[in-house]
């Protein structure tokens, strides 16, 4: 990776901003004037940026940090040591000049990434569906078994998870279970799977009854065809700090209309022509962090989608917040077209 692709501009917008963090993989980008550094942007700065309802299209002036930390050239030996006492994840290296000529990362510990109190947290997967907008392929596999790469996708969901410290999953299966059951039932894995069997199709949210007495604390619940590739114990830990009742895991998205827009007034005439506009929105990646008191809000044998649970949540007072990640660390296999897609991207992360 070259210098230039973490440097930025005070102009570009937020969303902008974002898909740079997405390409570049590194958390942070510096800000540069003149050549010359004036700020840092990370991935942090964003997420609160969008959750104070901050405006993806705003320029990132209005949310960067101003008062960078960095070093100067002769002090550039020390910088690992720095990292550590400030806890961040890089330092720029500046010259006399105040030009940026070097930046320090700090090495990613992949063991680091587990933690003990994850492994207190259970998954929930809804398994079970008949995964209509894949066909034909889900004429002869279940969903969760259709393989992006070498692996079905419930596997690699589970060990994406598990990466984190998460060892306990809740499979709640349906359509072609036996299937699931006898595929993972000769897989070695490092972690516990136990199967909740759907009779009827109860939806999103209405197999989330079935788990009644059996989860008595917080718990992650996800769709069986989502790959969320983002730190899920911040996700968690925002959860807790904030006292939610449920997190919704959205993504940043960009939508460009293929048309041009027309706007007319009153008179029927043209007043105004956007060619091609850009949509820029949060949306639901189908993964949640959730308390154990809104599987009591579930009625038995009623089928119902999960963000319907979310909304009888809310008009009964319960506190539901998001937590926003980039585009590219939401991979969504539920559309034949995104099956590829996903696939490289797996091979690019690995």
């Amino acid at each position: 990776m070259m210098l230039e692709d973490i440097l930025i501009s005070e102009d570009i917008t937020v969303l902008q901003a974002l898909q740079k963090l997405d390409v570049t993989a590194k958390k942070v980008l510096f800000v540069v004037r003149d050549k010359k550094l004036v700020a840092v942007l990370t991935d942090g700065d964003v997420r609160r940026w969008i959750l104070a309802n901050g405006s993806l299209e705003a320029p990132i002036r209005k949310s960067a940090n101003y008062q960078p930390k960095y070093l100067m050239e002769n002090e550039a030996e020390n910088a690992i040591s720095y990292l550590n006492r400030q806890g961040i994840d890089a330092v720029p290296i500046l010259n006399d000049m105040h030009e940026i000529i070097q930046i320090v990362f700090k090495k990613e510990d992949l063991n680091a990434l587990k933690t003990d109190e994850l492994k207190r947290v259970p998954v929930v997967i809804m398994a079970g569906g008949l995964g209509t907008r894949l066909y034909p392929y889900t004429k002869i596999l279940p969903k969760p078994l259709i393989p992006v790469g070498d692996k079905p996708i419930l596997e690699h969901i589970m060990r994406e998870f598990n990466k984190y410290g998460c060892i306990d999953f809740q499979l709640i299966v349906n359509y072609k279970k036996d299937m699931i059951k006898a595929y993972f039932s000769d897989c070695n894995l490092e972690y516990n799977i136990d199967y909740i069997d759907e009779e009827i199709p109860l939806g999103t949210g209405g197999g989330l009854q079935l788990l009644k007495g059996e989860i008595c604390s917080t718990f992650i619940l996800s769709n069986c065809d989502i790959l969320i590739k983002d730190n899920i114990t911040k996700i968690y830990n925002y959860h807790k700090q904030q006292g939610n009742m449920i997190t919704m895991v959205c993504s940043a998205k960009n939508f460009t209309i293929p048309y041009g827009i027309i706007e007319i007034d009153g008179n029927g005439e043209i007043a105004k022509m956007k060619e091609k506009p850009s949509l820029s929105f949060l949306t639901n990646t189908g993964c949640y962090v959730v308390e154990p008191e809104v599987i009591d809000k579930i009625e038995e044998n009623i089928c119902i989608g999960f963000p319907d649970v979310i909304e009888k949540c809310k008009m009964q007072g319960m506190k539901v917040g998001i937590y926003p990640i980039s585009e590219n660390s939401w991979l969504d296999m539920g559309q034949m077209e995104e099956l590829e897609k996903m696939e490289l991207s797996l091979k690019a992360s690995n």
